[in-house]
Order: structure tokens, then sequence, then C-alpha cells
């Protein structure tokens, strides 16, 4: 998945307009003007495209955490880059999603998950029954949190 489209599914599963897209970028430390927040929410074939960098979407994920949980006294500088498993890692932390809420999500984006199969996408990398997060896994649980957020309203 493009970090584009990570960021598009994000902004239709969390209910959020333009003006909370900047407000969370600006949380998480990259203020952003709204037309080049219009640029990166056009689909990739459409004319203008710009291809979301790893530090703004970091920045949209750390600026939800802080929004919904408050800012951290000394947060850590990540040193690994982006990928799936820190998106759904920052994605838990920020809506403090527990395990059964998490696999009520992906149940509703279509794919069931053993508990089991859960903890391992949230192991160490060196562990040896850590999984990465798939493009798939990512996707599903992308149109889950969608379906339960529009089912909640």
């Amino acid at each position: 998945m493009t970090n584009n489209d990570i960021l598009r599914r994000l902004r239709y599963g969390l209910h959020l307009n333009n003006d909370g897209l900047l407000r969370l970028f600006a949380l998480g430390g990259h203020a952003l003007s709204p037309g080049d927040l219009d640029l990166l929410l056009k689909k990739d074939d459409e004319p203008g495209y710009v291809e979301c960098p790893d530090v703004l979407l970091l920045a949209f994920l750390d600026g939800l955490i802080v929004s919904r949980r408050g800012p951290r006294d000394a947060a850590p500088a990540s040193s690994e880059s982006l990928n799936n498993t820190m998106v759904l890692r920052k994605l838990r932390i920020a809506l403090e999603l527990k395990d059964a809420d998490m696999l009520r999500i992906l149940e509703a984006g279509g794919m069931a998950v053993s508990k089991s199969e859960l903890s391992a996408l949230f192991r160490a990398p060196g562990h040896r029954n850590f999984v990465p997060c798939r493009d798939q896994l990512l996707r599903r649980f992308l149109a889950g949190l969608a379906a339960i957020s529009r089912e909640e309203l």
C-alpha cells in the first residue's frame, strides 16, 4: 500500500475533514498547507498527484497519537523505516485497541485472524515468531475500521 492510500483510508475511516488532517500533521510536527494536503489526497492517476513521504505519514500517525492520548514526555526517535507493521502498531496505540478490538476490526474487514497470529505481528522484529504485516492485512484492517466506525454513527 502506498502512504497516500493509507492516508486516504484513514481519513475516511476516522471521519476526518481537511482541517482535522492539517491539525494532526501539525501535532506530529509537520505543518502543511491546504494545497499540499490536496495534492497528497489525490489518487495515483490524477494530475498533480504527489507521493506522500514516510516522514509525513509518520507525522500524521504521531499527531493522531498525541491528539487521542496526549503528548509524551520524551518521545523516542524511531530508527526503523516506515512499514505496515509500524503503521498498524501506531494505530493500535492511538485508538487504544486491545486484541479483541483488533480481531473484531479485522473480521469486519473480511479477514479472520487468530489471537496468536495477531500477537506475532506485534513481536520484536528479531523474535523467532515475528511476522511482518502484509499489505492485505493492513488493507483489511483499514476497511474494517471504516466499516465499524460508520456503523457506530
